[in-house]
């Protein structure tokens, strides 16, 4: 990453909204889970990994901001998904599987569509996470509850 993007980047995050920046953070998740899907399939074990390290990381920033939140159901919900995303991509680092990969970065993908609906002002209800049990599932809205604080922003 050369000056110029780390600069554009620093800009971006602090004129965007608390939302945008949790927005941002599901991209770089993809965005790791991509990569490391295609240094599966060319073998490049040290890409793979690298990416791993920070998509494991970014979960973690993640968790760590639903510890500042209010609680209630969408936290608990969040955290079980968090809890399952890592579960998976422990399987998929075992198992050396880009499916794997790319289905949880579909499912990441998947919530970030939801944050968005929000964010553009499309519904005013915080997305709810279905049950981890149930796998691949789709987040959808539940009434009433919004987020109040998310990773120290507010949403």
């Amino acid at each position: 990453m050369t000056r110029t993007d780390l600069a554009y980047r620093k800009v971006a995050a602090e004129s965007t909204s608390g939302l945008g920046l949790l927005i941002a953070l599901y991209d770089t998740l993809a965005g790791n889970l991509r990569r490391a899907a295609t240094a599966q399939r060319a073998d490049d074990i040290e890409s793979r990994c690298l990416e791993m390290t920070h998509a494991f990381t970014v979960i973690g920033y993640l968790e760590s901001g639903l510890q500042e939140s209010p609680g209630g159901e969408l936290t608990q919900q969040l955290a079980a998904f968090y809890v399952e995303l890592r579960k998976r991509l422990m399987d998929a680092q075992a198992k050396q599987s880009a499916e794997i990969l790319e289905q949880e970065m579909a499912r990441v993908l998947r919530l970030r569509g939801k944050w968005q609906q929000v964010e553009l002002g499309h519904t005013e209800q915080a997305p709810e996470i279905t049950p981890t049990n149930a796998p691949h599932a789709i987040p959808t809205y539940r009434p009433n509850e919004t987020a109040h604080k998310i990773g120290g922003w507010s949403a």
